[in-house]
Parts: structure tokens; sequence; C-alpha cells
């Protein structure tokens, strides 16, 4: 996990640190785990030093659920997970299934807000270590731009992880049909953007936006 030193600035110049909990499991148990999770984790979260935001998306047809809280150091990151540890496996072990935890530095960021029924899309990408800043020009430059420009589109991030040379893209549109009708526009400027930084697309997912808290919306 890199420093605070290393960290792009975002909006209002405040650089952040994510972590993701990427789930999946019985896609009938998906409503039961939902519920639990959109009923405690924001009072849980919220309650640690440096919180910034949680997330929380879905794919109930497949039973995946991704989770991301934002924090503003990655130090406040790490001690929100050992502090909360008890009550995230209480609530975690509902689904039953598999469950990936990482951490990132928000390079980039246009955190927008968005109802419950809103779309997102997450793409996952590969670069050089040794280009990161190239990637990150490219997504400020030309992906960020490029999707403000797309109908419906509300925020959007670029979480990277610069040792290992992985990170993601996600974009939040205001609902499903304009999460649906942005597939094409967004094909075209992916391609640009990723041949402009220098990144591999690795894999491309689709949510359902079942919570967004933004309690700080100015950083």
């Amino acid at each position: 996990m890199p420093d605070a030193r290393a960290a792009a600035d975002l909006d209002g110049g405040v650089a952040m640190y994510v972590r993701t909990i990427y789930m999946t499991g019985d896609p009938a148990l998906a409503d039961k785990t939902l519920e639990g999770l959109k009923a405690e984790s924001v009072a849980l979260l919220s309650g640690q030093a440096g919180y910034r935001g949680f997330s929380i998306f879905s794919d109930r047809q497949l039973g995946k659920i991704l989770l991301g809280s934002w924090w503003d150091t990655a130090q406040h990151e790490r001690d929100s997970y050992a502090a909360l540890r008890d009550q995230r496996q209480e609530l975690l072990a509902v689904f039953g299934g598999t469950i990936t935890v990482d951490s990132w530095e928000a390079a980039v960021a246009r955190r927008g807000d968005a109802p419950p029924g809103a779309g997102f899309r997450l793409v996952r990408i590969g670069f050089d270590p040794a280009g990161v800043d190239r990637l990150v020009n490219a997504v400020e430059t030309t992906a960020i731009p490029g999707l403000e420009a797309i109908d419906g589109f509300v925020g959007g991030a670029l979480l990277i992880d610069r040792t290992r040379g992985i990170g993601s893209v996600g974009a939040i549109f205001r609902d499903r049909a304009a999460l649906d009708a942005s597939r094409g526009p967004q094909a075209q400027l992916r391609s640009r953007a990723s041949e402009a930084g220098g990144a591999r697309v690795l894999g491309l997912e689709e949510f359902d936006v079942e919570l967004l808290d933004r309690p700080h919306l100015n950083l």
C-alpha cells in the first residue's frame, strides 16, 4: 500500500484510499446479505477515523456483491479494517461464498451521487508500474472528460495498486437505462484511453447500485 505522499490529488486536492471487498455466493442469499449490509455498514464505518464514503454494488442474478469504503489516509484504511474484523465477518458470513479484499490508491476521482437502482460499470486493468503517470494522465485527460460527455454519467474513479500494476476504472450512471445506452460510447472511449494510458483491459463487469454514502462530495 503506497503512503499518502504517493497519491495523486483528487477533486479539491485531497488524496484518498479505497478498500474493496468482492464477494461471490449463492444468488438466493444475496437479498438477505444486502439487507444486513445496508442496515449496518454505514453506521459501523462512519464511526472510524478518516471515513470518507461507502458504496454497495450488486449483481443479484449471478451472486456478486462489491463493497467500497473510502478513507483519507492509508493508515486509517488499515486501522478500520482491523477494528471492524468481527462485525465484518458476521455480516459477510451470510453470503457463504468467496471473499477478496484489496486496498487501492484513488488516483483520479469524480465522486457524484445517485439513487439506488443506478448502474455501475467496472473495468479491470493492468499496466506497467513504471508507466503509472501515463495512465493517470490518460484517465484525467481522456477517460473522465469522455465519460462526462456521455448522458447519465454521475461519477467515476481510477483505483490503482502501483506495486502490482493493476487497477480499475469505475463509472456510475443515473439509472440502468443510461448504463445500457452508454455501452457503445464507453467502449469507444475505453479503446482510446487504454491506448493513451498503456493499459490492458482485464475484465468488464456491470452492477446495480445498492447504496452510495457520500458524506464529503466536495472532496
